[in-house]
């Protein structure tokens, strides 16, 4: 009996949904978005962990600083790492260290034996550990579909982690005003041991391992391999360096004017509002990048990425909480746009043996400017819009993201390795 025919709707949603259908890339999505409710619970537990012990705004920042701090700075080493050994095992290990730094934390709050000392070296080591897994779980996805399917792929993981954060984020305020901040670092550390059982359970073929070179070189070496093959390509480096100003720009907007704009106006809850559109609204593009089959994937996400200064802009001129809040539900749709068709331009144009160190590359330049704009951060919504516009005008100049396109049909020089994916689901 001949198969029923589909429709082209309902073609379009199985072809969608089709990398959930390998073993590999289930248990990666599900594993990132398990660690990411609990990275959801976090920030709000051990806030008011601090604030419970001191009082103080300024002994938080010292212990959230510390983080940030140890996370950018290894995240260059967390590159090399991943690209030297299997993936699935570095966020298996990362995830087994970062469960037990949680862990001693909820402990510690949970007896009252915390100190701002100790809760800065436990926050430490979290931020080192998570730097380790950062650029695997990036540089992993594309070893766990086959080539055609890395749209899709990114779209899918990109939605289920917006998801989480959300679900954590909500989760986290429940238990802090329920039972305490030391039971959301232990829902934290809980989240990080279950998430090692799903990366265990991610088998990549051997042949399409990216860890297995038959050389080994320093430290060093690798490092200047990885920087070598990074500013290889003019779209990515100018791409990160546009993101760098444009990611200052939006913390700067997002993290202090929006708050300082808030406690004058519509206060704390308006601004909650706003940023749960924003997170919606990526959600949503999520959606819309499953379906999107666009060739010049990423002109269209530098271009979305103008929807930015949107939310800048409305806070300068003081438009209406309802605006805002669709100001914020566009801004993320449009980012989102951006941030799977990176992903899959990455993963498609830079060889896998490489591809997390280049990763790390691109985290720490998009990242190591934020601290400078939370500091600097005035109320001059109309510059910070400025610093979008320059930054997305600078991308769309570079020929190369007007024209690259995406290869449909695993027609790369990875495809085959890849496909023996497939064997696995």
């Amino acid at each position: 009996m001949p198969s029923p025919q589909l429709n082209p709707a309902e073609k379009a949603r199985r072809s969608a949904l089709e990398p959930l259908r390998h073993r590999a890339f289930r248990a990666l999505a599900a594993g990132r978005a398990i660690s990411l409710i609990g990275n959801g619970v976090a920030p709000m537990a051990l806030a008011f962990a601090v604030l419970d012990l001191t009082h103080s705004v300024s002994y938080l920042g010292l212990v959230v600083g510390s983080r940030s701090l140890f996370n950018v700075l290894f995240l260059l080493f967390g590159g090399v790492l991943a690209d030297r050994l299997p993936r699935h095992l570095v966020l298996v290990g990362s995830g087994l260290l970062s469960a037990a730094t949680q862990a001693t934390v909820a402990v510690l709050v949970l007896t009252h034996d915390a100190t701002i000392p100790l809760l800065m070296v436990l926050s430490a080591a979290n931020g080192l550990f998570a730097a380790l897994a950062l650029p695997a779980s990036s540089a992993l996805v594309p070893q766990t579909v086959p080539a055609e399917l890395r749209q899709s792929a990114n779209a899918l993981n990109r939605m289920g982690a917006n998801a989480a954060q959300i679900l954590g984020t909500s989760i986290g305020g429940i238990l802090v005003a329920a039972v305490g901040p030391g039971w959301g670092l232990a829902v934290d550390a809980s989240s990080f041991a279950l998430s090692t059982l799903c990366f265990l359970r991610v088998r990549i073929p051997v042949d399409g391992r990216a860890g297995a070179r038959p050389e080994r070189t320093g430290l060093i070496s690798e490092l200047r391999d990885g920087w070598t093959e990074f500013i290889a390509r003019t779209w990515v480096w100018v791409i990160v360096v546009a993101f760098g100003f444009l990611n200052a720009a939006l913390a700067g907007a997002v993290q202090i004017l929006g708050p300082t704009i808030a406690v004058r106006s519509f206060g704390s809850a308006g601004w909650g509002l706003v940023l749960a559109s924003e997170t919606a609204g990526m959600v949503a593009g999520g959606v819309l990048a499953l379906r999107l089959r666009a060739r010049h994937l990423l002109l269209i996400g530098a271009a979305c990425v103008g929807a930015e200064v949107l939310l800048p802009l409305g806070l300068a001129f003081q438009v209406p909480l309802s605006a805002l809040a669709v100001a914020g539900f566009v801004a993320g749709l449009c980012i989102e746009q951006f941030g799977v068709a990176w992903e899959t331009s990455l993963q498609q144009e830079i060889p896998a043996e490489k591809l997390a160190r280049v990763y790390s590359y691109d985290m720490v330049g998009s990242f190591v400017a934020i601290p400078l704009a939370q500091v600097a951060t005035g109320p001059l919504a109309q510059a910070l819009a400025g610093v979008i516009a320059v930054a997305t005008g600078a991308m769309l100049a570079v020929r190369d993201v007007r024209r690259l396109q995406v290869r449909r049909g695993g027609a790369d020089a990875g495809a085959a390795e890849l496909n023996a994916v497939s064997s696995l689901a």
